[in-house]
């Protein structure tokens, strides 16, 4: 039996946002606990840079194949109950993460870790398009990605230092701890109708419109595919970097793990936070003049990514720091807009299929082998700077032209959408007006 929820901006709301998002900021926590203790683990199993790169492709790649099933589930079934499996799953993969005294079991509990994140997204963001309506969700998916920022962080800093006084294995332990009560949480959340913070049309407590034809028919929307194959060329950016920071500060600045942890969390949650946070803002400020708001908004962003990104990865210890942090700002700028772009041109029985078809590309065909790709051109190279100087910028300006190529759409698509829910007729048994 589900429990469902009208949306009102109240108590209620605000309180199932609240858990979601603490959800949200733990899962990310777990996945970059991995990231900030490589180095150790490359030194204890003596592997390559290209083979440390696999860990982080092996969770990438799980992810993108395993969210289809999970986001047809939540297309059609209880998004509650995905989003409280899925934080088990994080929380036993993190767990054995520690127990692992070789690298095809390190491998296999990494690819473990993407599983959990599969249940746990699509799901979410379909919750959070029927809570809040269209003029609030550039905002509310804003502070919802800002989760992220402060997950890396967490992940960053807190594993760095973990690992540099306790050992690499014991920040998975700690990591993993808050796993249970964040799993009783998300049971727990209150499952509302869909279509509920549509201004028109049913709402509906379960459809059977998704599956594999319709998820892959979405493709169909010119601003969903745009913006979908955008974010393909910014999540390589953005899984690299992020991925080797820590170690790219210990090799060319002569940090420590903990060190490199900590500045490498501190940079990106501020400048993610002041990003994610500044772009929805932006958004939905600008959205009363201009209905491709959030293309503008993400477009400027990954344009300046790549300014700073370059002047970072080429400045002196001094300049890298402020570089790179007005970098990560530009980067996330994107995250609330093309959120709410995703929930806003397809229909809210289908919002989960069209976050799953957008992580399916998106990560495989982006950041699923990011960090190993960059890993080899770093062995071949024989300089990691150099990799990441090759690959970063010129990515970031390919995802600004194609998301210039959804400008001409994105109003008419949103549009369509409204029309389409607006006039859509349900059996009376699956309906609640």
């Amino acid at each position: 039996m589900y429990l469902y929820h009208e949306p009102r901006c109240g108590r209620a709301t605000r309180s199932t946002f609240w858990r979601s998002w603490s959800a949200s900021i733990c899962s990310i926590t777990w996945t970059w606990v991995g990231s900030a203790v490589a180095p150790l683990i490359q030194v204890e199993f003596d592997l390559s840079d290209f083979s440390v790169g696999l860990l982080g492709s092996a969770f990438t790649l799980v992810y993108a194949v395993a969210a289809l099933p999970f986001g047809l589930w939540a297309d059609r079934g209880s998004r509650r109950v995905i989003l409280g499996a899925g934080v088990l799953v994080w929380s036993l993969a993190t767990l054995l993460t520690g127990l692992t005294r070789n690298f095809a079991q390190l491998f296999a509990m990494r690819a473990a870790l993407g599983i959990g994140e599969a249940g746990y997204y699509p799901a979410g963001t379909s919750l959070l398009g029927d809570f809040f309506p269209r003029h609030l969700r550039g905002r509310v998916m804003s502070i919802w990605s800002a989760g992220s920022a402060l997950g890396i962080a967490l992940g960053f800093a807190g594993g760095g230092l973990l690992a540099a006084s306790l050992g690499w294995r014991a920040a998975f332990f700690a990591s993993a701890a808050p796993g249970v009560v964040f799993a009783i949480l998300a049971f727990r959340l209150r499952e509302p109708l869909r279509g509920s913070a549509e201004e028109r049309g049913p709402r509906v407590e379960r459809t059977t419109d998704a599956s594999l034809q319709t998820m892959f028919g979405l493709l169909r929307i010119a601003s969903l595919r745009w913006t979908i194959l955008s974010q393909t060329a910014l999540f390589f950016v953005l899984g690299a970097d992020a991925y080797w920071l820590p170690t790219l500060l210990t090799r060319r600045f002569g940090m420590s793990v903990g060190q490199a942890g900590t500045l490498s969390g501190g940079v990106i949650v501020l400048g993610g936070l002041v990003g994610t946070l500044l772009g929805g803002w932006v958004a939905d400020w600008r959205r009363r003049r201009s209905a491709r708001a959030d293309l503008e908004v993400s477009i400027a962003g990954f344009v300046g990514a790549a300014v700073f990104v370059s002047i970072a990865l080429a400045a002196s210890e001094e300049l890298f720091v402020p570089a790179f942090l007005l970098a990560v700002v530009c980067l996330y700028l994107y995250s609330g807009p093309f959120s709410a772009i995703g929930q806003n041109v397809v229909l809210p029985s289908l919002r989960a299929s069209a976050v799953t078809i957008t992580l399916l590309i998106a990560h495989l065909f982006g950041d699923s082998y990011a960090a190993a790709a960059v890993g080899l051109l770093s062995d071949a190279l024989g300089s990691l700077q150099v990799a990441l100087l090759i690959v970063s910028p010129i990515l970031l300006l390919v995802a600004a032209v194609l998301a210039c190529l959804a400008l001409g759409s994105i109003q008419s698509d949103t549009i369509a959408m409204d029309q389409r829910w607006s006039n859509r007729q349900v059996p009376g048994s699956d309906a609640a007006q």
